[in-house]
């Protein structure tokens, strides 16, 4: 499973020029599943999200995690994460999870975000989605378990 973190002033996101999800201050995760993922992945990437320590502290250090700010949560499926990139000029998607099975870690893993508490968002998985953000930093990390 593979997640993209983005620390965001604001985020959102349009389908047909509809938002239909939008944070302020939080992050933005763009969420690739991959075949071997199960619900344990799943929890184990939602716990690095939640409590991964990339917003500052009055010391201006990366400090706090999601959960100390109090912060918002997008999360955006993201096929494209699990494309093997690694030799010829086109992606390879033989590591990408089912449709089927993505929609159900991806429902699974927003569903599990809710009950920690957290104030989600989400994009419609497989739509085709518009995204806007303002990366606060820039800071972005890529996150995998």
């Amino acid at each position: 499973m593979q997640g993209l973190i983005q620390r965001v002033k604001h985020a959102k996101v349009e389908i047909n020029n509809h938002v239909v999800g939008e944070i302020s201050q939080g992050i933005l995760l763009l969420l690739g599943v991959e075949k071997h993922d199960d619900k344990q992945t799943a929890d184990k990437l939602l716990h690095k999200v939640s409590n991964y320590r990339i917003f500052t502290d009055e010391n201006d250090k990366m400090n706090l995690s999601l959960k100390d700010i109090k912060g918002e949560l997008l999360v955006v499926s993201q096929f494209t994460l699990a494309a093997d990139t690694k030799k010829g000029m086109r992606p390879s998607f033989s590591s990408a999870a089912t449709p089927s099975q993505a929609n159900e870690l991806y429902e699974y893993f927003v569903a599990q975000a809710k009950e920690l508490g957290l104030t989600i968002a989400t994009g419609e998985f497989g739509a085709d989605m518009q995204v806007s953000l303002c990366n606060d930093g820039p800071v972005t990390f890529n996150l995998s378990v």
